[in-house]
């Protein structure tokens, strides 16, 4: 069973153009592949190493963001009065009385950007519940 996960437009274009950028610098790492290969012997050859790594971790990231644009279910905002993704929340810290503004986005973006709040966070889910509108409400994070 697949399993598809919620994106915005915005989080979708970053992911691709992650994509674009890393297969523009692929040549280059496989270039320093075989630049390192022609040194000589590969079993005491650290930058034949290093360039063999390199290249493993850029393939692997390009897999890992291939596997997230095509299971990605593309969610445009609601309401703009209603917490869901693609919408801003401000949300007020009862301990310092100090007020943050998040982006509720999906999972996958949660880590794109300094002020968003993936909706399947504790908090991302709290800001969602009907209990968040009442005048005190109280969560445990």
């Amino acid at each position: 069973m697949v399993t598809y996960h919620e994106i915005t437009p915005a989080g979708l274009a970053n992911l691709k153009q992650e994509v674009a950028d890393l297969k523009a610098i692929r040549p280059a790492k496989i270039k320093n592949l075989a630049e390192a290969a022609a040194l000589g012997d590969r079993s005491e050859n650290a930058e034949y190493s290093a360039a063999k790594r390199e290249l493993r971790q850029l393939e692997g990231r390009l897999r890992y963001l291939d596997k997230l644009i095509r299971y990605a279910k593309v969610t445009t905002p609601a309401a703009a009065n209603l917490a869901d993704i693609g919408n801003w929340v401000t949300l007020e810290f009862d301990d310092d009385q100090d007020e943050d503004t998040y982006e509720l986005v999906g999972p996958a973006e949660a880590g794109m950007g300094a002020a968003k709040l993936a909706i399947n966070s504790p908090l991302g889910e709290f800001s969602r519940s009907e209990e968040r509108f009442s005048r005190n409400a109280e969560t445990d994070l």
